[in-house]
């Protein structure tokens, strides 16, 4: 996964600007992707809504909208 990612940052740079945008966009998704998974951990271990959204840098109302249940 490292190696996509540093592939996908590199991609961010490239002078295709329709590229730079495909790969800018797999990132943002991957890093949405990793970051819900840490909310799920974060979660499992008891931390509160509030807890996580200060670590994430928004309001508790966002992060649990965001990431509630489903």
């Amino acid at each position: 996964m490292t190696d996509d990612l540093a592939t996908l940052m590199r991609q961010t740079q490239d002078d295709d600007p329709l590229l730079a945008l495909r790969a800018t966009t797999a990132l943002r998704r991957e890093l949405e992707r990793l970051e819900a998974g840490q909310v799920r951990r974060a979660r499992v271990a008891g931390l509160a809504w509030s807890q996580i959204a200060d670590a994430i840098g928004v309001s508790k109302q966002a992060v649990h909208k965001k990431y509630g249940r489903r």
